[in-house]
């Protein structure tokens, strides 16, 4: 896809969601607007560019869409579709959600909030060293909405019991491909996420007034927004170089940084908003939150950075992961 190409639909796409999302409380109607302009054949035509436009776009406006059940699909082989869920790791882990006991699948995971409406849900279980696919009724599991720190964010928690019919045998190489990328999609949101925080503080000390000047013109505000933007550009080059050197270990990589730049770039913008930052009047807190739900998804920041150091200690040997 050419430049001008990825400027046009990336335009196209945020200013959909953000007419999706502004004109009604549906949920489902950034899906649909999605829908609308060919998401599904983007993410199979132009996997790479359609994951980093819309996920992108869904970090910028604060929209929450269900496209990371056809990113998931579609790495495990499947067929996106609107009534299919993937059932994702538990929060702050990226192991299998499933586990298979002789005929038994045991469900323990979470889900975007098309799991509270989807025929089925598509689970990758440990059986063993071995993995395995199995499509399973949405209503044979017990799933419940999350009412954490994002409720808006639509995810559920999913548990249950049902029976293992049609396992299909899954290589551990395709499943960690598809956590590859939903790490990569979920770093590009969390860093559209951070942009957007970004843009509101800066907003803000432009705006604001004391001793008669803009706080944008004092030196401690200024430093923490340039310490805010570089971090955001950090990240945003760590996720295009996990695309062009794809590896789950570059994706990790990503998602880790993803994390730690989220720390810094809400402390730093929370601090510029100050007052105005802590209520619910400004639209900061609804980033915030968000980017809190995110930092869990296909493991957190800590999480991946412990078992990142444990590899690296039990190899003694630190790998090229890109070529400069």
């Amino acid at each position: 896809m050419e430049d001008a190409e990825r400027a046009l639909l990336r335009s196209t796409v945020e200013d959909a969601i953000a007419d999706a999302s502004a004109s009604t409380d549906d949920r489902a109607a950034v899906d649909e607007a999605l829908v609308r302009i060919g998401w599904r054949e983007m993410l199979c035509a132009e996997p790479r560019d359609a994951i980093e436009i819309v996920f992108g776009a869904l970090g910028r406006t604060n929209a929450t869409a269900t496209v990371l059940d056809d990113v998931l699909a579609a790495g495990l082989g499947a067929q996106p579709r609107p009534d299919l869920a993937v059932l994702l790791p538990w929060f702050a882990g990226w192991g299998p959600p499933g586990s298979l006991d002789g005929d038994r699948v045991h469900l323990r995971g979470i889900a975007s909030v098309r799991a509270a409406t989807a025929a089925e849900l598509l689970v990758v279980c440990a059986a063993g060293v071995e993995l395995r696919t199995v499509t399973v009724p949405r209503t044979v599991a017990d799933v419940g909405a999350v009412y954490g720190v994002d409720p808006d964010g639509g995810l559920r928690l999913v548990r249950g019991e049902v029976p293992a019919a049609d396992a299909v045998p899954l290589a551990t190489a395709t499943w960690d491909a598809a956590v590859a990328c939903g790490r990569r999609a979920v770093a590009r949101q969390i860093a559209g996420a951070d942009r957007a925080m970004l843009d509101l503080a800066r907003a803000h000390a432009l705006d604001r007034v004391q001793f008669g000047r803009p706080v944008a013109g004092f030196q401690a505000v200024r430093h923490r927004l340039a310490d805010s933007l570089v971090a955001v550009e950090a990240l945003e080059a760590s996720v295009c170089a996990a695309w062009d050197e794809s590896s789950p270990d570059t994706a990790a990589v990503a998602k880790a940084i993803a994390g730690r730049t989220n720390r810094t770039v809400t402390a730093h913008c929370q601090q510029v908003l100050a007052g105005i930052g802590f209520t619910t009047d400004h639209p900061f807190h609804r980033y915030l939150k968000r980017t809190m739900a995110l930092e869990g998804v296909f493991g957190s920041a800590d999480e991946i950075v412990v078992d990142v150091g444990r590899r690296l200690v039990a190899a003694r040997s630190v790998p090229t992961l890109i070529e400069l």
